[in-house]
């Protein structure tokens, strides 16, 4: 860049417009923009001036009021529930889950404790008894927990989910079995022995020892207990029930084991089973017909051999399931066990949350290091867990980032000369946002609006960068206003200036993140709705309390004190003198023109002869640089920055107070010498225009890599061990328990062929896990029908022997006692009874329905005489059927009178699913659901799809819609508040162009980092919208309002715009730096990166692409110059070639300086100051005062001055 031209060598086109200018005009379409935009400056500038006049009282109330709303956050909600923060709002599945809950309540039946095992060395095969023998260490391990709560001491078989304990009238037998009932475990262990181990359950009787299940035979249990009650009732139950000698019928995995029962297949040979082989097609429970655990749900990553026998396996999976604190608490309420405690649900979850992560700590530590298996363990405590500390708010974060914050706007603020100093005003500013967005966060807890992992992990960072680019921009304008301005007015003056651009960038991100809030996702929602008022708390803080606080200021600089240490006093200050404005007289100032601004050395000297002390100007000839156009001349800007003229070479005076030369750099002066001239020349347009266009057909190209889907493994910290276990599910076991539930609102009773036909369709789709052949349906109205199917024979069989007669069924066998009483039922409250219908009907008709009349009178039997078969069903019916206890010898008429069930309002068929890896898989396996259920809804049933993937998956399948809905909407609304306030469309629909760009590279930008698009993504792009807004209007504003041709007005808004837009992108990104830090890279790839790349590519387009699509296409100036011959002001060509030179008359002493200025051209140009000169003495002493007076030259229409303006 060493051949780079300053500004006044910019391209041939970088002219000023006209010569001269006596006035301006506004262009004739333009009047009632100029006039509103003039009225709504007007009113900023009689609110800047009150709080000026006011701030001390204005800065306390602010301060009183926004701190009373920070404390709003006392009452602020923590969600974590998954339900609550991604189901979306008013949907279907909202719906659904509402109709769930509202049927059988807030919880599920069980929670689920999982295990799962593999091998060290990748890919290794499981399937072998060591691998087994330590899986049983761990699972032993794990299940042994216990937890002391309130007195008591809580273990697995009192907390654990137990599917369909019996009722039996004997209490004994009642206690005994609820005693040794076992826990349902699904695991690979099931298959042998050992699986018993993991049972607690035991129990006593005389004269034998403790009865457990590694050496219960429930046969030989019922013969020996035989002769003390009848148990034919249990013992038909079991028979039914298929559990046969239950675990002591299994072999053993170590046949050396000196428990191992005579009974198992390998006791006598001692030989170790075929592992692989006694896994093939599963294991099951104690129940061999309900309790089968499916090779899906044990084993991951298996490999068959060509005939489909399982070979090998890469992981092993044991899950335990345990009672929901709801069915805890009633389990035990008004037990002996808690009637001292106080019992309560919220107690009950406190226990089974700690047994939960006491039995994952034991779990992982199970195993030695050196082991060649690795155990990953997980519940849903510790999902929880996982969850709150992702919405905690990290304190060490939040602190660094702030004091980042205020490292930055301190050190970007201060200045050599203590007078424009503004190091204090950037640290009260961040001190002021950081307050801001407590009070609007305190505000949301107030209204209601729960908290959430991206409102504690990402707004307070995001919210502070947004903030203090106001903050910049205010305190830049503030020292650029005119030293002329009246003291009591220079903060109506600021906010004349910029307050129109901070109200647009204001409302332009509210509007963007209430235009998120169309997403109907409840997390993203709330933190949208958070971030609008966060930026309306900003809005207000930074337009209200910061003029305060710089007014405050204002009062530090006029009475001479230091920046920050503003208890002592400044001595450069001391040494700034104003020299007042006077009328030059016509022999030095040329006619045409109106004002000067004029930058001087001045120099006080004590006169010896009248010991009075006089300002002087040394004797020198101040001239511009050869290469100083006239356009460099009339808009160079005024502000912070003083820029002192050198003496002459040789001269004997010099200043007491001058700066280094490095602070006399800054980004103003850094755009008018370099920036500007090379992005306004032709090549370098070109140059930006093609990059562009490369760089939007780049992200075109990523935005098709975009995949849809958020895993939780994205969000739980990697490295942990919670993260391994849900890779290795993700991996391994891709299964999702769901379940096709059935509403009210059509009968039943005659529905039950389109039950059958949903059934079969949901059961042909791909991702369902087929049943094997021999295994009897999963859904309750097979198991209804093959149990009445069942009955019927044992009583056709009793009829024919003669055990069942018309008139009793005594002699019968229990079963058929119970088809006897059901045959009988007439559903007729008149005549009930009919004996004769015994021959002439079934239970099952030959087509396979049950007869309408019996439906519900049977479905009362079922549930209560088939309590194993009803919980494999998991039917959850509702209004759950009545309670009915069958005794074969009790043929009263009571007995005899069945209640029949309610009409179902609720029920539900189990299925699962497997394969799902992608999100495209979800998304089939969701569409084919939804098409089974549409199906069935034309035949009249009603029925909804239930389940995770339902829940989380299902807003894929509408989420892309809904972003580009929420983008083109916030585009339109955009494209009218800038139109609104900035008065021209056609700067708005350029500015809506660049927003576009924006976002579609932002979207090209994630496909490239490999992000995937859920909606935490969708509404950063749509937010993205409003915050490149930031970037883009304050220099489509300041090109609007400026003067001259195209390039000349873009330099001029770039040079008054670089620098606070600059210094607002770095804020952001210190603001959002901290996210990098954080421990979950869910964190730092969805927001940090995210919000990164959105910061870079608003600057780049607010700076660099927007400039020059305005420098080519941006619409014509506000106001026009009028130009006036006047044979005394020099042509165009004379300016350019030697400068505009202001001298003394010819006949004034020579001893008088001669100084170069420039000709502001403004709206409503305030009047300039003038220079008292005296002349200089021969040798005078010097003392320096650096002499400085500005003009406005924004641009920016004003409702004041006392220049008109035709019209």
């Amino acid at each position: 860049m060493t051949g780079l031209s300053p500004l006044g060598e910019l391209p041939p086109e970088y002219t000023h417009a006209a010569p001269t200018t006596a006035s301006q005009i506004p262009m004739g379409s333009l009047k009632s923009p100029l006039w509103l935009r003039a009225y709504f400056q007007g009113l900023l500038f009689s609110l800047g001036c009150s709080i000026q006049r006011h701030c001390g009282k204005v800065l306390f109330l602010g301060l009183l009021a926004f701190g009373a709303l920070a404390l709003g956050l006392r009452l602020a909600i923590i969600e974590t529930d998954l339900e609550q923060l991604w189901v979306e709002v008013g949907s279907r599945v909202s719906q659904e889950l509402h109709y769930t809950k509202e049927k059988l309540g807030e919880e599920a039946a069980y929670t689920s404790q999982m295990l799962i095992q593999t091998s060290r060395q990748e890919g290794k095969n499981v399937l072998t008894s060591e691998a087994l023998s330590l899986h049983l260490q761990a699972a032993f391990t794990a299940s042994k927990v216990q937890v002391s709560l309130y007195g008591k001491s809580w273990d697995l078989n009192k907390i654990c989910y137990k599917s369909g304990v019996p009722l039996i009238e004997n209490g004994m037998i009642e206690r005994m079995i609820e005693k040794l009932f076992p826990c349902v475990i699904l695991t690979p262990l099931d298959c042998f022995w050992e699986g018993a181990k993991l049972q607690g359950g035991s129990a006593y009787l005389p004269g034998r020892p403790d009865i457990q299940w590694t050496n219960l035979d429930p046969e030989q249990l019922l013969k020996e207990l035989g002769s003390f009650a009848s148990l034919e009732g249990v013992r038909e139950l079991l028979d039914k029930a298929q559990v046969g000698q239950a675990y002591v019928g299994r072999p053993c995995l170590d046949p050396e084991d000196l428990q191992c029962p005579p009974t198992a297949p390998n006791h006598h040979s001692r030989q170790a089973p075929n592992v692989a082989q006694e896994l093939s097609g599963g294991c099951h429970g104690f129940s061999h017909k309900f309790m089968h655990w499916q090779e899906e749900l044990l084993l991951g990553g298996m490999a068959r051999d060509p005939q489909g026998q399982l070979l090998r396996a890469e992981a092993l999976q044991s899950t335990f399931l345990l009672m929901s604190p709801r069915q805890l608490y009633e389990h035990f309420r008004g037990d002996y066990q808690t009637h001292d405690i106080s019992w309560s649900e919220e107690q009950a979850g406190i226990v089974l949350r700690a047994w939960q992560r006491r039995f994952v700590q034991l779990a992982q530590e199970a195993l030695p290091e050196n082991s060649s298996q690795q155990i990953h363990a997980f519940s849903s405590a510790t999902l929880d867990d996982v969850l709150q500390a992702f919405s905690e708010v990290s304190a060490i974060r939040v602190a660094g980032g702030y004091l980042l914050m205020l490292a930055y706007a301190c050190m970007t603020m201060l200045r050599w000369d203590c007078g424009q100093s503004q190091g204090a005003v950037g640290l009260a500013g961040v001190l002021l946002v950081a307050l801001a967005v407590a009070s609007g966060l305190g505000l949301c807890a107030m209204l209601g609006i729960t908290f959430n992992a991206a409102t504690t992990q990402v707004l307070p960072f995001l919210a502070l960068g947004i903030g203090v680019d106001d903050v910049f921009l205010l305190a830049h304008s503030f020292t650029k206003a005119p030293l002329s301005t009246p003291l009591q007015e220079r903060m109506g003056e600021c906010l004349q200036r910029t307050g129109t651009s901070v109200t647009l960038t204001s409302v332009s991100n509210m509007v963007a993140f209430f235009s998120a809030a169309l997403v109907p996702i409840p997390a993203l929602r709330a933190f949208s709705l958070q971030a609008a008022v966060v930026v309306g708390c900003n809005f207000a803080a930074v337009m209200l309390i910061f003029p305060a606080i710089l007014s405050l200021d204002l009062h530090r600089r006029h009475h001479q004190r230091l920046d920050v240490l503003c208890c002592f006093s400044s001595s450069c200050s001391a040494r700034v003198m104003q020299i007042l404005p006077q009328e030059l007289g016509e022999r030095t100032v040329p006619v045409g023109i109106a004002h000067l601004t004029t930058t001087v050395q001045a120099f006080t000297h004590c006169e010896a002869s009248s010991q009075n002390v006089v300002t002087v100007l040394p004797p020198q000839t101040l001239v511009p640089p050869a290469s100083a156009s006239l356009a460099s001349e009339l808009f160079s800007p005024r502000g912070s920055t003083r820029d002192l003229l050198e003496q002459e070479e040789g001269s004997r005076q010099k200043a007491s107070f001058k700066p280094p030369p490095c602070a006399c750099w800054n980004l103003a002066r850094f755009t008018r010498n370099w920036f500007a001239p090379l992005l306004l020349q032709s090549h370098a347009k070109a140059l930006v225009l093609v990059f562009s266009g490369a760089l939007l057909g780049l992200s075109l190209y990523g935005a098709t890599l975009v995949e849809d889907g958020l895993a939780l493994a994205d969000v739980v910290p990697r490295g942990t061990k919670e993260h391994a276990f849900l890779s290795a599910q993700l991996r391994y076991f891709s299964l999702y328990e769901v379940a096709l539930v059935t509403q009210g609102g059509f009968d039943y009773t005659h529905s039950q062929r389109a039950l059958f036909d949903l059934h079969q369709r949901f059961s042909s789709l791909k991702a369902v896990v087929p049943s094997p052949a021999a295994r009897v349906p999963r859904t309750w109205l097979h198991y209804y029908r093959n149990w009445l199917q069942g009955i019927q024979a044992a009583f056709d069989q009793d009829w024919a022997s003669g055990r069942i007669t018309r008139h009793s069924c005594r002699n019968g066998s229990e079963d058929g006692a119970l088809a006897y009483k059901l045959l009988i039922q007439t559903g007729n409250a008149q005549e009930p009874l009919d004996f004769s219908q015994l021959t002439t009907r079934k239970l099952v008709d030959k087509e396979g329905l049950i007869p309408p009349e019996l439906f519900y009178v049977g479905l009362t039997v079922w549930v209560s005489s088939d309590p194993l078969g009803l919980a494999a069903s998991q039917a959850n019916f509702y209004p759950p059927p009545p309670e009915w206890l069958h005794d074969r010898f009790d043929t009263t008429g009571e007995n005899l009178l069945i209640p029949a069930a309610q009409p179902l309002e609720f029920a539900q068929f189990p299925f699962l699913l497997h394969g799902l890896q992608e999100t495209a898989d979800f998304m089939e396996a969701i569409e084919g659901a939804r098409a089974a259920c549409a199906e069935a809804s034309q035949a009249g049933v009603h029925a909804y799809p239930s389940g995770s993937p339902f829940l989380f998956w299902e807003q894929y399948l509408g989420l892309r819609r809904c972003f580009l809905l929420a983008v083109c909407v916030l585009l339109v609304c955009t494209f009218l508040v800038c139109a609104l306030l900035l008065l021209s469309p056609w700067t708005a629909a350029l500015i809506v162009v660049v927003l576009a760009m924006v976002t579609v590279e932002l979207f090209g930008v994630m496909g490239f980092l490999g992000i995937k698009l859920s909606a935490i993504p969708v509404v950063i792009l749509v937010a993205s919208v409003g915050i490149g807004v930031e970037f883009t209007v304050h220099v489509a504003q300041g090109f609007l309002t400026s003067q001259g041709s195209r390039n000349l007005r873009v330099a001029q808004a770039l040079e008054h715009t670089f620098a606070p837009v600059t210094d607002g992108a770095v804020s952001t990104l210190l603001g959002l730096l901290m996210l990098a830090g954080s421990s979950f890279d869910f964190i730092v790839r969805y927001f940090f990166m995210v919000l990164m790349a959105l910061t870079l590519l608003g600057l780049l387009h607010g700076l660099v692409l927007l400039p020059v699509l305005l420098s080519i296409v941006g619409p014509p100036p506000e106001v026009v110059q009028v130009c006036k011959a006047n044979p005394r002001v020099p042509s165009p060509a004379a300016a350019q070639e030697g400068g505009l030179r202001w001298g003394a008359a010819p006949s004034l002493p020579q001893s008088f300086a001669r100084v170069t200025a420039s000709m502001t051209v403004a709206f409503h140009p305030p009047l300039l100051p003038g220079a008292h000169i005296h002349p200089a003495s021969d040798e005078p002493t010097w003392s320096s005062a650096a002499v400085t007076s500005t003009a406005d030259t924004s641009g920016n229409p004003s409702s004041r001055g006392s220049c008109s303006t035709t019209e």
